[in-house]
């Protein structure tokens, strides 16, 4: 029952969590965090929890390390009140990009802050399209990744011009691409990709066919938007429409993101809140709400009922999709 349960946010991305609050018709609790001069986080829980199902909404999203320990420091709070589940709720997982070693003496971070989540005391992991799924191998708890794809594709299917191709971005994202096009009736074109560091890439070649035909590019991130404006340059350079649409679960924006992703054939860039957002002024920027599917799998991890439902259909309000006036007024 809702009334078993009880939501805190942490400071990472606020509006989400009141949007999930919202939707299962409860408050969020009061949690305090404070943090000292010297950076050290603490956390203060305004309610008692004991022998109470607490889901702890926090995305790991830049500030990274802040945001992290700030989780730990109200997932220890709560085992020290003696709550009786602890489910983390973390839409987008940081480090999530370190699950493997690419060379010696390198860590698996991935690794490391599943340890330091367990260590902490979380029972439960929600989170929205792991950038790896073998992450789910480092827990030794339940770990439900849950993707934001039916729900962007709700936002997607009445804006994408007729005739419109998916495109993976490379080789890892073919299985989201081909979900995409599965459920829009579009057909797949891969890009081929060599990295040079972390945020240097080059696509070597297109794989399918895009002459004369708008581009939709999906990716599980948008970061220093690198890799986004190399497919780009690819694909107007293999004669695809300067018509192109990104899609994205969750919009990071670093550095220079915004600027490379400035180019006249960008009709649209639709990313979820699953991080908060500091660009909603950007024309193209499309917001898409997950808060009805974490919302949902809230109410059935409180229930102790299956998820598997909310991999089909993920339910979608009618206002989710925040479009901005300034794109609204242009031929996106």
């Amino acid at each position: 029952m809702m009334t078993d349960l009880i939501l805190f946010a942490g400071t990472a991305n606020p509006a989400l969590a009141t949007a999930i609050a919202t939707e299962l018709g409860v408050r969020l609790a009061v949690c305090t965090v404070d943090r000292f001069p010297d950076g050290e986080t603490t956390v203060q829980l305004g309610e008692s929890v004991r022998g109470r199902d607490v889901f702890l909404i926090q995305s790991t999203g830049p500030p990274v390390n802040d945001h992290l320990m700030e989780l730990l420091a109200c997932v220890d709070a709560c085992r020290r009140s003696a709550a009786g589940r602890i489910i983390a709720v973390v839409p987008y997982f940081g480090y999530a990009r370190s699950d493997k070693r690419h060379g010696r003496r390198e860590p698996i971070n991935a690794s490391l802050v599943a340890s330091l989540m367990q260590a902490a005391g979380i029972d439960h992991v929600v989170t929205v399209d792991l950038h790896a799924a073998q992450i789910e191998g480092f827990f030794h708890i339940p770990v439900d990744s849950l993707t934001a794809v039916p729900t962007l594709c709700q936002a997607l299917r009445d804006r994408l011009p007729p005739e419109a191709v998916v495109v993976s971005p490379d080789a890892g994202r073919v299985k989201m691409a081909t979900e995409y096009a599965a459920r829009l009736g579009a057909p797949v074109v891969v890009l081929h990709k060599r990295r040079g560091g972390s945020a240097e890439t080059a696509v070597t070649h297109v794989v399918g066919d895009v002459r004369g035909r708008a581009c939709l590019i999906i990716d599980d991130m948008i970061s220093t938007g690198e890799t986004l404006a190399q497919a780009i340059k690819a694909l107007l350079a293999a004669d695809a429409r300067p018509e192109i649409t990104i899609a994205a679960t969750h919009g990071l924006f670093i550095g220079d993101a915004l600027t490379r992703l400035s180019h006249e054939t960008v009709r649209r860039v639709f990313i979820t809140d699953t991080t908060a957002q500091t660009e909603s002024t950007w024309p193209p920027l499309q917001v898409v709400s997950v808060a009805p599917l974490l919302a949902a799998a809230i109410r059935q991890i409180g229930a102790d009922g299956s998820l598997g439902d909310l991999f089909l259909d993920a339910p979608v309000p009618a206002q989710a999709v925040k479009a901005q006036e300034g794109c609204e007024r242009q031929s996106c």
